[in-house]
This record gives structure tokens, sequence and C-alpha cells, in this order.
């Protein structure tokens, strides 16, 4: 079996590995203050352009989310997300059990758009409601969608008008910006959000996420918030070590490029077999719609996920490729969908 069901099923790149290694019985401060961290902290500063960003590591992207938000909120305020945002419907109820509303807007691309943010605040009107206080978005989204830098300034502005922050999950923020269709930088979050996270569970790292915090009035307190949390990792100079190797150079953007390429060959070779999609996508996740029949025999190949019922003969499914996803086993999976088809 090969799998397509995620990018994170494989372990890390090899450098992070060697790095790892190398430096296993070096003794260092724990708790994200070893030299490792910083070096980290110092290189992701030059990569977004703004050194005046607090930069802390964290394990995973769920912790990410809620302790962020959770420490951004006052206890009556909410956080607005897409119906199909992570922290509304794959976080196990994550932000709301830290006491935060996640109020829902349904979207048809992924995608909150200015308008979305002002009905939600137009409909909150009073201390009987929840405050909306910050807007959640993902880039990449969870159907693989992409923010344009415009679409991003509107946000951007529409949350300034509204005293809103602006907080970017991106768990797969390396998929976005490498996509042919993109046209924002790294270097653009800091002004464009009030704080961001850099992806690196899904990027070739063992483990880690990079949150980055732009806005002053965020800052405060921020690592008694981790702790509170459970997240702060004693050894946390392993997501140091991982975050320098991927950002020394262009490592993490090469890896992020390598996944959106194998999916590029995978949706083009899927195309070319007539089959459609449930969105049009540029980065590592796709959307085909393939007939039930077929897939029972992609069962016996490979793995993947179901996103949801098309009709009653076909399926939308999802295939993700990896920073590591072996080019010859994308050809082998539309090869065998070709003969599967005939």
């Amino acid at each position: 079996m090969y799998s397509f069901k995620n990018d994170y099923s494989e372990g890390a790149h090899e450098r992070i590995i060697k790095a790892i290694v190398e430096t296993n019985y070096e003794q260092t401060e724990g708790y994200g203050l070893d030299i490792y961290c910083d070096k980290a902290r110092s290189v992701l500063k030059k990569k977004i352009n703004y050194d005046k960003a607090d930069i802390h590591f964290l394990v995973g992207g769920t912790q990410t989310n809620l302790t962020a938000i959770s420490a951004f909120l006052r206890p009556h305020e909410a956080v607005i997300a897409a119906n199909s945002g992570h922290v509304l419907v794959h976080e196990t109820g994550a932000i709301e059990a830290t006491g935060h509303k996640v109020i829902s807007v349904v979207v048809n691309d992924g995608k909150l758009k200015p308008c979305h943010i002002q009905s939600v605040v137009d409909e909150h009107t009073d201390e009987h409601m929840v405050k909306p206080r910050m807007v959640y978005i993902s880039d990449s989204t969870e159907i693989g969608s992409i923010y344009t830098k415009s679409e991003l300034i509107a946000l951007k502005e529409e949350c300034k008008k509204n005293h809103l922050y602006l907080y970017l999950d991106g768990a797969r923020i390396g998929a976005a910006l490498t996509s042919e269709e993109n046209d924002l930088k790294l270097s653009d979050m800091p002004q464009l959000t009030d704080a961001f996270y850099i992806g690196g569970t899904k990027g070739g790292a063992l483990m880690g996420e990079a949150i980055v915090i732009c806005n002053e009035k965020l800052k405060s307190d921020f690592r008694f918030f981790i702790k509170q949390k459970g997240a702060m990792l004693a050894k946390g100079r392993l997501l140091g070590i991982q975050f320098y190797e991927l950002f020394k150079d262009d490592l993490y953007f090469d890896l992020a490029n390598h996944a959106n390429n194998m999916a590029a060959i995978l949706k083009k070779g899927i195309k070319e077999l007539g089959y459609d999609f449930m969105i049009e996508t540029s980065t590592n996740q796709i959307f085909p719609i393939l007939p039930n029949e077929i897939l029972e025999k992609i069962n016996l190949k490979y793995e993947y996920s179901v996103w949801q019922k098309w009709d009653d003969r076909s399926k939308v499914i999802r295939l993700v490729t990896s920073w590591a996803t072996l080019e010859e086993k994308v050809r082998e999976f539309i090869d065998d969908l070709k003969s599967w088809s005939l």
C-alpha cells in the first residue's frame, strides 16, 4: 500500500535527522531557551524581514492554535472561521474547550472574505452574545485553495476596521507560498497578519510549528500560556534544530515545491482520464471525483481520504502529496487508474 492520505506519514528530511544525531549528546538549556532555538529564531526573522517578531516553537498545529487563540482572546471573545476551518472541524473542540466560541461562516472555496466578517460583526450586537475578536484563516486552506495578496490585504483592512485580530494557520504555508498561483511572500505576513505560524510537521520536520507574533498587544506573557497549555517542550532544542535546518537556506520551500509538483502530476493525469474535481487547486491537496467501482480497486493499492459523497455512484476523495512523495508512485497511480478506467 502507498499512502496519499496526508503529508505527515513520513518521518523527516535526512538533513534534519543528521543534525539531531550529530547534536544528540550536547547539553543545552531547556524549554526553547537553547542556542538552536535562538539560531532558528534569528534565521526566521531574516526570512520574514521583521526583527520585532516574537517567535515560539510548539510541537503541533492544534497545540499552537488553542494556545494562541486562548492567549489572545478575553473570556467573552470569539473567533470567526470558515465552515471548513481546521479549528472548527478537526480539532475536537479544542478552542471551545478553552472557553472561546468558534463562529462558523459558510464558504464554498475554503476562504473567508471581508463580507463574511462584516456579516458576523453585524449579527453580534451586544453583551448578550459573544464578541467577535479574531478572524482565523489558513493558507493553504483545508481544501487546498490559497489566498492572494489582494485578498489578504482586504481581510486585514476589514479586521482593522472592526478591531479584530487576523490569525493565519500556516500548517501548509509552504505549499501555499510555492503554488504557481501564489503572489504572496513569507515576508508579507508580518504586515498582513497579527500572528501566524509556520508549519514544520507537514513541511519535512519530525514535528513542530513556529508561531510568529507580530502585534505588540499579543506578545505579553505568551510563554506562560504555552506552559499552562502543556505545549512547552522540555527538549525544545529538537524543534530549534529542525527549523534552523529547514530555513538556513531554501530547503523548506524546496520540499514544499516538490509536494506541489507531485500533486500537479497527479492532477494532470487524472484530468486526462476525463475525471472532474470538486475544486481546482494548485497546492499539494487535490480532490478528484471518482466512481465507487474505481475506488474499490484503488483501495487494494493506495490509501486516501474520502472527503464527501458526490452522488449515488461516486465520491470526492482527497489525495495529498508530501515533501517525500515518490514520483514513481505518483505515475504508477496514474497508470493504475488508467487501466482500471478502461
